[in-house]
């Protein structure tokens, strides 16, 4: 038959006619792939209701009509006969439904959250799965066809191809398993009781499995090979320029990209995902849609076929698909990215170049917790390290997002992810006041008492970060007391982020104080010290949390004794040792200082031999301090400290210890009058007023008072008087009042017109205060210590797929009373 016979007999199959806008050669291809030609057993996948028996039966007659009418080629003529062989084995190999599952279920190549190879898609508004898209909810139909071309004779050779290639999975399972059959046999032996299994049975068991992993292994085979050949043809036909064609093609393509060796020849066709991707980008069909993103989905699942995707172009077409209003489109989308995500070089880079982030952030007001897991996970593979995305889903409104999910849902896995994303987040500067602004402290604070250790540990990680911007946020109580009762576990990081944040949470912050010491903050905090040994981690924190504790609030005094009567004291002062990192030394020096102004404590601290650690301490770091002034080079930073700060704060705790006679006569005994009279020439303004404050109190005593007038230092101290600091000037006229006691009536004549000049004549409570040896009880201002090395830098190491705890880490302190920590440095280290 020639070729207008060829045509017409692909036209009768279509129907008697060409739809308008139906190529000839897509027509051909269609009656190919569904076929129409000779001799040719070919199962057809066609929707009918449960209860159209009737109706597939009919359509059958008239398929079998229509073809019977309109002869066509056969495959010799045609030169197709391998051709069709092959896609007759394609659509065979199809023949068995597959059963979609919910897509919840787990698999094992994507991201392990909770998906399945073989998908059905889930509603992305938390419908019932009876109300999701027709293709998930209708059943298939299977329906046989047989034709037969009228004319020419098939040629025997021909024939013998067609039922050898049709017929040979069924011939070597026959000779590999004899016996077999395809329908299972559920007899029962004459010796075997209903439900329970006999001894034959049991010694069969090995080779029924062998039987079952041979008849697996052909399977897997004949699906590759069938796959492989029907490739071009495919490609082809997803090129073609009726939409109807593309459509039946890429349901074709879907099919075999369910399993496993049809997939993985899908995955070795680069031509045939180009044509995928482009097809799932250029239509406007949303079943064309739906399935091309499935199969993109299914490739996902292998690491060849990511990569397949990803040279393909893939990224920036599913990027588009995330604005589908299809669901399942959504879903399949989302997960593909996600699986590109983890485990494809380069995804994240294209993702945020197709403006991947600003198409995911909104997905976030979506209310199905599942869909809302991968997005937010996507959201924490790319903002991961990357300060750019983290301003994005800032511009974007993602924190407030990710804190109404924090609040409103339940499901842990979700909670989980969403807390990975905060807790990159909170190392953010611009994000951080967001996050707190939002809620999210109070948000976080709820999940502390969950029952899953690893979201604990976000969150935790997460409050901590947050802490030093939160210092003045109300209602935090609760979270309060949380942190207090985690101070009683032994689990390391759990110790770090409690004690940080509620060094942050106390600092500045009086309610919090008295809130904490009230609920026994003192005593867990002295007992995590002794428990955390040398992890600075634990103790600088710790004890910052305890100089806040002790110092300007209402329950300070009782907070000072608790140390006392928890045995602190002893450790503590161990805490000034070297080699201890700095920022620890300089914390506990504050601590010291806060401690001694309760009377009670100066024995213990005096037994503790805290006075010759001090005056060690204060020499070393003057000295070194001193070399860098000599050389004229800057005051460098040790640990994030300079030695100015380890003076100023061992000079005032000296000052705070010296109101004791025991403690003033041991200070004069260690010879440090001459080193207190050369700190008054320093150009630190605290300095000077500590190293004044303690002359002060060493001058009470005559002996004390000589030496003091010996090294000079009348002169510094009436440079003093005219200082802007009020303690200062009141420190300098106390001393001079002191040492001028006996000298002759022209010198005292001198310092009296002095102190008359002096600015600060004009207080008269200063006034009263330096003429009777009143101490000045003025407590150390709070400010920002930017040398606290912080634990967490802005991301962490990635997760396997599993997406174990990371850990991020921020915060900041004070000088010696209360203050905030800074950030840890930010090299998003320590485990994600």
């Amino acid at each position: 038959m020639g070729q207008s016979g060829e045509a017409a007999s692909e036209t009768a199959s279509m129907g008697g006619r060409l739809p308008q806008g139906r190529s000839l050669e897509g027509a051909r291809g269609v009656a190919w792939l569904s076929g129409s030609f000779a001799f040719c057993s070919v199962t057809e996948l066609l929707p009918w209701p449960e209860s159209g028996a009737a109706a597939a039966r009919a359509h059958r007659a008239q398929f079998a009509a229509r073809a019977g009418s309109h002869p066509g080629p056969t495959p010799t003529q045609s030169g197709q006969a391998p051709h069709a062989a092959a896609t007759m084995e394609v659509m065979n190999l199809i023949e068995q439904p597959i059963k979609v599952t919910e897509w919840q279920q787990t698999y094992t190549y994507d991201s392990g959250i909770h998906s399945g190879a073989h998908t059905c898609v889930p509603s992305v508004s938390s419908k019932g799965i009876m109300e999701e898209d027709d293709a998930c909810g209708r059943q298939y139909t299977l329906k046989k066809t047989t034709t037969y071309t009228q004319g020419v004779p098939q040629n025997q050779g021909d024939l013998e191809y067609q039922m050898s290639t049709t017929a040979r999975a069924k011939r070597v399972r026959e000779a590999m398993c004899p016996g077999m059959t395809g329908e299972d046999s559920s007899l029962l032996l004459a010796t075997q009781v209903e439900r329970q299994t006999t001894n034959l049975q049991r010694l069969a068991e090995p080779s029924q499995l062998l039987k079952s992993a041979i008849v697996h292994l052909i399977n897997y085979q004949d699906d590759a090979e069938l796959a492989t050949r029907a490739l071009p043809e495919l490609t082809k036909l997803l090129n073609d320029e009726d939409p109807v064609v593309v459509t039946k093609a890429a349901m074709i393509v879907n099919q075999l990209s369910k399993k496993e060796a049809s997939r993985r020849a899908l995955m070795g066709s680069p031509q045939l995902v180009a044509a995928v991707v482009r097809t799932m980008q250029n239509t406007s069909d949303l079943d064309t849609a739906r399935c091309t993103t499935s199969i993109l989905h299914n490739l996902s699942h292998h690491r060849e076929g990511l990569l397949a995707i990803f040279k393909s172009g893939g990224i920036p077409a599913l990027v588009r698909m995330l604005s589908s209003p299809v669901e399942s489109v959504l879903f399949y989308a989302i997960t593909t990215l996600h699986n590109l995500l983890l485990y494809q070089e380069g995804a994240k880079m294209a993702v945020r170049l197709a403006d991947g982030l600003q198409k995911m952030v909104p997905l976030l007001n979506k209310n199905n917790p599942k869909f809302l897991a991968i997005t937010t996970d996507c959201l924490q593979l790319l903002a991961y390290g990357n300060q750019e995305s983290k301003l994005i889903i800032l511009a974007n409104g993602g924190p407030q997002a990710l804190v109404q999910i924090m609040r409103n849902y339940s499901y842990e896995k979700l909670l989980w992810t969403t807390s990975r994303v905060l807790k990159v987040l909170s190392v953010c500067p611009s994000n951080k006041p967001a996050i707190v602004e939002a809620g999210g402290m109070q948000a976080l604070g709820k999940h502390l008492t969950s029952n899953s250790p690893r979201l604990v540990q976000n969150c935790l990680w997460t409050l901590r970060n947050l802490s030093d911007v939160a210092t003045k946020q109300e209602g935090l109580e609760s979270v309060l007391k949380i942190l207090v009762n985690q101070l009683s576990v032994d689990d390391v990081n759990v110790l770090t982020c409690a004690t940080g944040t509620l060094s942050n949470l106390t600092c500045n912050n009086s309610k919090n104080k008295t809130l904490v010491t009230q609920n026994s903050g003192v005593e867990a905090l002295i007992h995590a010290i002794l428990r955390a040994g040398d992890k600075d981690d634990i103790t600088e924190p710790a004890v910052c949390a305890l100089r806040h504790l002790t110092s300007r609030h209402p329950e300070a005094e009782m907070a000072q004794n608790s140390v006392r009567l928890n045995y602190g004291i002893p450790a503590i002062v161990k805490l000034l040792n070297q080699p201890n990192q700095w920022p620890l030394v300089k914390a506990t020096i504050g601590l010291i200082r806060n401690l001694a102004l309760c009377p009670a404590n100066h024995a213990p601290l005096q037994e503790a031999a805290v006075i010759p650690r001090l005056v060690q301490l204060l020499v070393k770091a003057h000295q070194d301090a001193q070399r860098h002034v000599a050389a004229g080079t800057q005051q460098p930073y040790t640990d994030g400290v300079r030695m100015e700060e380890i003076v100023e704060g061992c000079t005032g705790a000296l000052h705070i210890l010296a109101r004791d006679p025991m403690n003033r006569m041991e200070i004069f005994r260690l010879n440090t009058i001459p080193l207190f009279v050369q700190l008054l020439y320093s150009s630190v303004e605290n300095i000077q007023r500590v190293a004044a404050g303690v002359l002060c109190e060493l001058a009470q005593d005559k002996e004390a008072a000589d030496a003091i007038d010996a090294e000079g230092a009348s002169s510094p101290l009436m440079e003093l008087l005219h200082s802007h600091n009020e303690g200062t000037a009141t420190y300098a006229a106390a001393v001079l009042f002191r040492i001028s006691e006996d000298k002759n009536p022209d010198y005292r004549k001198r310092v009296s017109v002095e102190l008359t000049n002096s600015l600060f004549k004009h207080d008269p409570a200063a006034w009263e205060a330096a003429q009777s040896m009143i101490p000045i009880n003025e407590p150390y201002a709070d400010d920002m210590d930017a040398t606290y090395r912080p634990m967490y830098s802005s991301d962490v190491p990635l997760d396997p797929m599993e997406m174990h705890m990371d850990m991020d880490g921020d915060y900041p302190i004070d000088t010696y009373s209360d203050g905030l920590r800074p950030p840890y440095p930010t090299a998003d280290h320590m485990l994600a």
